[in-house]
């Protein structure tokens, strides 16, 4: 009913085992070496430590309730358990703990081709997919022409999609996903694959199916500002935990102060224990002080907290890389600027100005070194910190240049108007 529970989750734990798969088969003298070695494994208690080193909980008792009709914003860092949760609410997967209880059918946008068959067409696949959600087969076909409308795949429409491209993909599975009317849409950040004015499409049509329709919907994504835009809450995970669930302004605002705050200290971020130094924090400083957006064209100011034990010849190296984790730039303190750490053992504060860089729109994050000079790194931390380049509008105009591979990450504007001379007759 309006106004009524669409999603229940109570508890939900989710434990993964990690390592090495056991083996189907094993000879008759595996078994018996296995069998004769247990109690003693048991009694040194090596076999309990084995086991919980491949034991991994990507969820830990995760509760809450979302109303029918919202639209909900899922953000937290990378491994933070935000998928799966996904695929225990779309029941790819079940709960190892606790229950899920949803109120209607659910579509789901997890992964580039989920729920289509490779061999099939793209009108073969709706028609399943739509089955798959429990519709009839004349409510889909009323449905299939806006389908093949906004996904503009009309010319490929009879092919297998194993043939199709990523995007193309994406396209049909979004139409699909937000035309067949499903009670709960759950997307994830597989749209980051379609372009531009697609992305932009597809969430107009999120705010549609929502607002118009009644309908709830989950968007997992690290664009912010399209967060920020379409829900009307959020929740926060790190590290398997719903750590909060408020409305969108105040999700946004804990998950910039988990970056902040636990990024660097996280293990699978912090490379080498550092002998002679330790970074501590790591800001990226806008006009009225720490933020997470930068703005094309504008100096790139970083705040480095790190210790030092004295030992001559410090460096810090700075790298800027894109959404894909491609190193684009790099700031060294002794390349550059011909500097080291102090002499002098403590806490320092290294405050950065780097030139203005015309950055393409989108996601991006630094990665900070130390290093003895010319020898090797001392102390690293990849993604000290994410930020994200909202437009990009170089030259002016309403072209927004977005990382890609086709155009790259940086634009090279001129600093003085070109220069365009003619020498004589076209050649041959």
């Amino acid at each position: 009913m309006p106004g009524g529970i669409a999603i229940r989750a109570e508890g939900v734990s989710k434990l993964y085992r990690i390592g090495a798969p056991a083996r189907a088969y094993r000879t008759l003298r595996e078994a018996l070496v296995e069998a004769a070695a247990a109690p003693f494994a048991r009694l040194r208690g090596r076999a309990r430590a084995a086991e919980a080193d491949t034991r991994f909980w990507a969820l830990r008792d995760v509760s809450f309730e979302i109303a029918e009709g919202e639209i909900v914003g899922v953000v937290g860092r990378n491994g933070a358990g935000k998928s799966t949760l996904l695929k225990i609410l779309s029941r790819i997967t079940d709960p190892t703990q606790g229950r899920v209880t949803l109120a209607g059918r659910v579509a789901s946008l997890l992964e580039v081709g989920t729920g289509f068959h490779p061999e099939l067409t793209g009108r073969e696949n709706i028609f399943l997919n739509g089955a798959i959600l429990g519709m009839r087969r004349a409510d889909i076909a009323k449905r299939f022409d806006a389908i093949v409308d906004f996904a503009e795949i009309e010319r490929f429409i009879d092919t297998p999609v194993k043939h199709y491209s990523s995007g193309m993909y994406v396209r049909l599975a979004f139409a699909v996903a937000a035309h067949l009317e499903p009670d709960i849409l759950v997307v994830d950040e597989v749209l980051a694959v379609g372009d531009a004015r697609f992305q932009q499409k597809c969430l107009g049509k999120i705010d549609e199916v929502s607002r118009k329709g009644g309908r709830t919907v989950l968007l997992v994504s690290h664009n912010l500002a399209a967060v920020k835009s379409l829900a009307t809450s959020g929740l926060v995970f790190d590290r398997g935990r719903l750590v909060l669930q408020g409305g969108v302004d105040e999700a946004i605002a804990a998950y910039g102060r988990l970056q902040q705050d636990g990024g660097v200290d996280e293990a699978e971020r912090d490379w080498g224990a550092g002998a002679h130094t330790r970074i501590r924090s790591v800001e990226l400083i806008g006009d009225d002080g720490p933020t997470r957006v930068y703005l094309p064209g504008t100096p790139l100011r970083l705040r480095i907290i790190l210790d030092t034990d004295g030992t001559p010849g410090l460096s810090v190296d700075v790298f800027l890389a894109n959404a894909q984790r491609a190193r684009i730039a790099l700031w060294s303190l002794s390349h550059f600027d011909a500097m080291s750490l102090p002499a002098e053992p403590g806490c320092y504060e290294l405050t950065i100005e780097a030139a203005p860089i015309h950055l393409a729109s989108g996601q991006y994050c630094i990665d900070v070194a130390t290093a003895v000079t010319m020898v090797n790194w001392d102390h690293q931390v990849h993604e000290a910190i994410a930020f994200e380049t909202p437009f990009s509008n170089v030259g002016g105009g309403s072209w927004d240049f977005r990382q890609s591979f086709g155009f790259g990450f940086v634009a090279l504007p001129s600093t003085t108007p070109p220069k365009l001379a003619r020498l004589g007759e076209r050649r041959a």
